[in-house]
């Protein structure tokens, strides 16, 4: 996990969801679709706490945890430059494997949009949903992200030079029957896994959870930055009308592939 912690010790996160706002926006709209008017939430990977910020400005109690300590300094600061501090329970240093600081059946909903992207082996990926069942309600709401294999698969054959090893096809190959991906060049996106589509389902209901939606976070990943420059042109109109057709969109199972992030949406069903 080093690796992994120095690469967000050092990119700007909060920064990417600014400037790729289709995201947010997205999960965002799922999410308070399914979400109860109130209540304890947990953000686990949270990140610099991009989403904690918007539930705790919308009145939701949240405790925020993620693996890197940068992180969770960042979001500790942007609440209380917010002025939400008062709308947290705690910010802690967590790997979403041990949850121990946390106890049982606590939240009414918990957020997990990143731990999934970085656990290689069955058997850690199998520990963090455990760990997200144990601290969840009875019945309670989970948001799981996800990275789509075969997204990552066509995004290294049109930019092999962007994801070595991915920049031949016998390493492409070899991605496409582990879902593994470790970076070649120092400093980059690495140490990560991606899901089968089929596989996200089956993975989740075996480990106690109902499915409600699997969604498309941002299918607008596959327009290029010429793409977008048309439509920025075109005025703010537009790009809000294009984030509303994604939106709509965005549950369209045919979809999902070409969304450079998915959205689990399930809820805990009885032990």
């Amino acid at each position: 996990m080093s690796d992994i912690i120095s690469y967000y010790n050092t990119f700007d996160e909060w920064g990417r969801l600014e400037r790729e706002p289709v995201e947010f926006q997205v999960n965002w709209h799922y999410m308070k679709k399914y979400l109860p008017s109130s209540g304890h939430i947990l953000d686990n990977g949270a990140g610099p706490g991009k989403y904690s910020m918007a539930l705790a400005a919308d009145g939701y109690s949240v405790t925020l945890t993620d693996l890197t300590p940068r992180l969770v300094k960042i979001a500790e600061d942007k609440a209380k430059e917010l002025h939400l501090a008062g709308q947290f329970e705690g910010f802690h240093v967590a790997d979403a494997r041990e949850l121990t600081m946390l106890e049982g059946e606590q939240f009414d909903s918990v957020l997990m949009l990143g731990p999934m992207y970085h656990l290689q082996e069955e058997n850690d990926r199998i520990k963090a949903i455990r760990e997200l069942y144990r601290v969840t309600k009875q019945d309670g709401l989970v948001f799981v992200a996800f990275m789509p294999r075969i997204r990552h698969i066509l995004t290294s054959l049109m930019l092999p030079g962007n994801w070595r090893p991915n920049d031949n096809m016998d390493s492409i190959n070899q991605f496409s029957q582990t879902g593994c991906f470790d970076h070649a060049d120092k400093g980059r996106f690495t140490g990560a896994y991606y899901f089968e589509i089929a596989d996200i389902k089956p993975f989740m209901e075996t480990h106690g959870f109902e499915t409600l939606e699997l969604i498309g976070s941002n299918a607008g990943a596959i327009l290029s930055k010429e793409n977008w420059n048309y439509w920025h042109e075109k005025g703010d109109k537009e790009i809000q009308k294009i984030i509303e057709l994604i939106k709509e969109k965005a549950a369209d199972p045919y979809i999902l592939g070409i969304s450079s992030h998915l959205l689990y949406i399930g809820r805990k069903k009885q032990g």
